[in-house]
């Protein structure tokens, strides 16, 4: 059986709409004499950063919790928290491919929304980035209390846009969200980069 045709667009945001050059990392990490790519190690530990996509802990809650596991590598509290605070400076940057895919979506009447596991850092990310206005709903994990891929997360999301899920379209890079989407009901796409944009395209025109 055919699927319906989607009317809403749930885009996930790092490694979607939002990409991150890794150079920032590397040249901090290499100022400070740390092993190259642990910066994104210690803060990606599941067990450090569950709490904070689910809100149980703040953005700066978690960069502290970083810097102090940090801290025997450099020697010095000070200094580890210097690294972060520098690190951190750098918020990533807008693909620009996809926000006029976005923009496009949006203009032919599509309801966009941005799903994704974030920190209570996200509104002033999206502030910073310029796309507070881009996007008609912002689907947090940190907000709601739930992250992807847990059916709940995608439950809310259909409902904050106002759409069933069988009629919304989910583009994502993780498998793990994908599948999650999927069993919750949504259309989902695994995102490669803006190649996949051709393809996304025929799929909203129907």
């Amino acid at each position: 059986m055919a699927r319906e045709r989607a009317t809403a667009l749930l885009v996930d945001f790092d490694g979607v709409l939002r990409r991150w050059d890794p150079a920032v990392a590397a040249g901090v990490e290499r100022e400070y004499g740390l092993s190259a790519g642990v910066l994104g190690e210690i803060a990606m530990q599941w067990g450090r950063l569950q709490p904070v996509l689910t809100g149980q802990v703040s953005h700066a809650d978690w960069m502290t919790s970083v810097a102090d596991a940090l801290t025997p590598s450099v020697g010095d509290a000070e200094r580890a928290r210097a690294a972060v605070a520098q690190w951190q400076r750098y918020r990533g940057e807008v693909d620009p491919e996809v926000l006029t895919f976005v923009r496009e979506a949006r203009a032919a009447g599509i309801r966009v929304g941005l799903g994704t596991n974030a920190t209570d850092l996200l509104d002033a990310d999206l502030a910073a980035l310029g796309l507070t206005d881009e996007l008609d709903v912002v689907v947090n994990s940190s907000a709601i209390g739930v992250h992807k891929p847990a059916p709940e997360y995608f439950q809310a999301a259909c409902a904050a846009l106002d759409t069933p899920p069988a009629r919304v379209l989910f583009v994502d890079d993780e498998d793990r969200a994908i599948s999650g989407a999927r069993a919750a009901g949504l259309s989902a796409y695994r995102w490669n980069g803006p190649a996949d944009l051709r393809y996304l395209r025929a799929v909203l025109a129907g």
